[in-house]
Order: C-alpha cells, then sequence, then structure tokens
C-alpha cells in the first residue's frame, strides 16, 4: 500500500486535491490495516481521510524551497525504470 503513496511538494503544476485525497486515503489504510472499513468504522474513517488531506494541503501550501520545480512526466518516466529494474521487465 505505501508505494502509492507518492511525493507531492514541489511539482508543476502543484498537487491537485485528488492527488492530495488519493494519498490520504492510502495513509489511512496503511494504519488502520484495513482497505474497505466496516460499516461500523466508516464514518471515522472518511473523517480520517477528510482531516488528512486537509492537513497535508496545508503543509504543502507552508513548504518552501530553493530547488526547481520537478517535471510530472520526467518523473514518473524515472519511477517506470526503476520499476523496470526493480521487476526484471525490459
Amino acid at each position: 500500500m505505501c508505494r502509492n503513496i507518492r511525493t507531492l511538494h514541489n511539482f508543476e503544476p502543484h498537487a491537485t486535491s485528488e492527488e492530495v485525497h488519493a494519498a490520504a486515503l492510502q495513509y489511512v489504510r496503511k494504519i488502520s490495516g484495513s482497505t474497505k472499513p466496516s460499516k461500523a468504522n466508516q464514518e471515522a474513517f472518511d473523517d480520517a481521510v477528510h482531516e488528512i488531506a486537509h492537513i497535508t494541503q496545508h503543509l504543502l501550501d507552508a513548504l518552501v524551497t530553493q530547488a526547481p520545480p520537478k517535471d510530472r512526466e520526467a518523473e514518473a518516466a524515472k519511477a517506470k525504470a526503476r520499476a523496470a529494474v526493480r521487476y526484471g521487465a525490459a
């Protein structure tokens, strides 16, 4: 599950609210040990995702860097190349 949480800081264009929500969802899934909560836990699960996404957006908005913004396509190509080496694909 954790491999699905991607770096969201210092990209151009900035991370979307959907990307922030997806990262929060993956985080809550990981720490709860559940990809789909029971009906009894659904509200707590959804509240946690909402709160974590909110705080994550505040963090991203507050971070500063001197580094130039990363290019999403270039970073995706690097990740694909690393995966190919890791899993032996050509």
